[in-house]
């Protein structure tokens, strides 16, 4: 199969439409340029891995395991510390009864990233790119920023699970500030795996999810959970006897599951395929392969979420703070003082969380926690790095070279990490937890709507578009979604207990929903609501079809002459 470049489109094959190129698969190509072509300049697209031919097949393992790579490193957003935090969380709140959320969580986390992988396959370039081509300067640049503190959010959570496992395993020794300095090192190296090869890369995250998956899996077959009980909390959704803070819990598992950076993500990472995008029949296939390789790999991610909420469900489910202390003094530990003498039920996060289990099965299960804390925060890390580079290049045009874009994300995230780590103390990180988790809730329209807004117009997706029953789903899910990621920030702000506060947030509020409205107007008229429509021709001086008129911010000179 001859590779194909994210420019590549014949003039010969582009007609044009309203002053606007089109080829007949996709009608928008990434930006070409001499140095553009001589030179990559993007992390992790430096080379493409080749698809084998298959002629007449309906299904090919090769052409799977040649696929297979994206979805996995997306699937890790999934296994983040703040996924863990939120797993055990739930166990120890709930027991077993809110493991259909998580399993609903994840089916329709799969769903979404189904869009984000479709886009980047069938136009050649990923959503930062498009919202960068699509929306006009102003929207632009507030929906970087709000993602930007997205992935800060996400990052602080990472390296803090990173340096909070170095403390653990060096029983200590090594401070939090000392765990994050380690962390930014090693993410600098092994960010720079991929100039060994793009498949070594994919393999490193593949040794990390199956150290994830070995250290969980051993805690799990330690603690031996009921497993007719786990099974009914997956598939009955029913929450008997749950109350406030159950429902609390179950909010934030859909907010932990479900990441605004990681759409964008994942929409770049599929671009490291060869797929010629003027074959229909090779994006059809793409589309297809990449949906049952991201379905594997939510299927890992969820077994592994499984196995960290049954053990806290098992063994810690309505433990009193007295109950840990006491087997905690018997055991000796040296972290008694963690747990007061009161009845008050368990609170745990994952300092805690290896706390006890060491105090509860022994020291080599606390270290096992460690070492699978430490996996989860330094790949969620990585792919986090990554995940700043794609939207800081798709929405800022950037064309500098690789490291100092490495190092400018970097920076952009490790900075406030690395204040926090210093002025706070590891024992008590779970109300800074609480606040990047209402963050990052606030974050998840700006994902979300630009992903179901582009998907569904034709102008973009051609004959891969949204028909009407994903459009009417889509649209249903994502309010859905974030109705619930709302309730979790008006929970967390009526708790803050200050006028000034509420006063702030009020005001916040209203940029905030002004903004929201405005993508979810632009989000309704490429669904087909016509009536928005025209008063969208109106305000922007364009008289074209309900899903040409965000075009007009088109590139020109996005062709790659032949």
């Amino acid at each position: 199969m001859k590779p194909k470049q994210d420019g590549d489109l014949l003039e010969e094959d582009s007609p044009q439409e309203n002053g606007v190129h089109t080829n007949q698969y996709s009608s928008i190509s990434p930006p070409a340029s001499p140095v553009a072509q001589d030179e990559p300049f993007s992390t992790y697209f430096e080379e493409r891995v080749p698809i084998p031919d298959s002629e007449n097949q309906l299904f090919s393992f090769r052409k799977l395991w040649a696929f297979t790579g994206p979805g996995f490193l997306m699937s890790i957003a999934y296994l983040d510390p703040g996924n863990i935090e939120s797993d055990l969380q739930s166990g120890a709140a709930a027991g077993f009864k809110l493991l259909w959320v998580l399993l609903v969580s994840t089916i329709i986390g799969l769903l979404l990233q189904r869009l984000a992988a479709r886009l980047g396959v069938v136009t050649g370039m990923h959503l930062a790119e498009v919202c960068n081509r699509q929306y006009s300067t102003v929207p632009r640049i507030i929906l970087w920023l709000m993602v930007e503190l997205a992935i800060i959010g996400s990052d602080m959570q990472e390296v803090i699970g990173c340096a909070i496992a170095l403390n653990l395993l060096s029983v200590g020794r090594i401070p939090l500030w000392g765990g994050v300095l380690i962390t930014i090192t090693d993410t600098f190296v092994f960010l720079f795996l991929d100039k060994y090869g793009l498949r070594k890369l994919e393999a490193f995250f593949g040794f990390l999810i199956t150290i994830m998956a070995l250290s969980f899996g051993y805690e799990y077959v330690l603690v031996k959970p009921d497993q007719g009980e786990l099974l009914k909390g997956m598939f009955v959704p029913y929450c008997a006897g749950c109350g406030p803070v159950q429902l609390e819990q179950a909010v934030g598992i859909v907010g932990a599951v479900i990441m605004p950076h990681n759409i964008y993500l994942h929409s770049a990472l599929v671009k490291s395929r060869e797929v010629d995008r003027k074959n229909k029949k090779e994006v059809k296939e793409a589309n297809k392969y990449f949906f049952i390789e991201s379905a594997i790999a939510l299927f890992v991610s969820f077994l592994i979420n499984v196995f960290v909420v049954a053990v806290f469900a098992q063994a810690f489910y309505s433990k009193s703070n007295m109950d840990v202390n006491a087997m905690c003094n018997k055991t000796g530990s040296p972290h008694t003082d963690l747990f007061p003498l009161n009845n008050n039920t368990l609170e745990v996060d994952i300092y805690k969380g290896g706390i006890v289990l060491g105090c509860f099965f022994g020291p080599a299960a606390l270290y096992i926690w460690a070492i699978g804390i430490l996996a989860a925060g330094q790949s969620s890390t990585m792919t986090g790095t990554y995940s700043g580079q794609f939207v800081m290049e798709g929405f800022l045009n950037l064309r500098w070279s690789r490291f100092a874009r490495v190092l400018l994300t970097r920076s952009i995230a490790i900075t406030p990490t690395l204040l926090v780590a210093i002025f706070q103390d590891v024992h008590h990180l779970t109300g800074m937890n609480d606040f990047l988790n209402v963050l990052q809730s606030l974050q998840l329209p700006f994902a979300l709507i630009p992903i179901l807004t582009f998907t569904s117009l034709k102008s973009i997706m051609n004959d891969f578009a949204n028909g009407l029953g994903w459009k009417i789903s889509g649209g249903i899910l994502i309010l859905g979604v974030c109705a619930i990621n709302m309730y979790f920030v008006i929970v967390y702000v009526t708790a803050l207990n200050s006028v000034v506060l509420y006063v702030l947030a009020a005001l916040l509020s209203v940029a905030y929903l002004a903004f929201v409205a405005y993508l979810a107007w632009h989000c309704l008229v490429a669904l087909g609501v016509s009536c928005l429509d025209c008063c969208s021709r109106m305000q922007m001086g364009v008289s074209r079809h309900t899903d040409m008129y965000l075009l007009n911010d088109m590139d020109s000179n996005a062709l790659v002459d032949r």
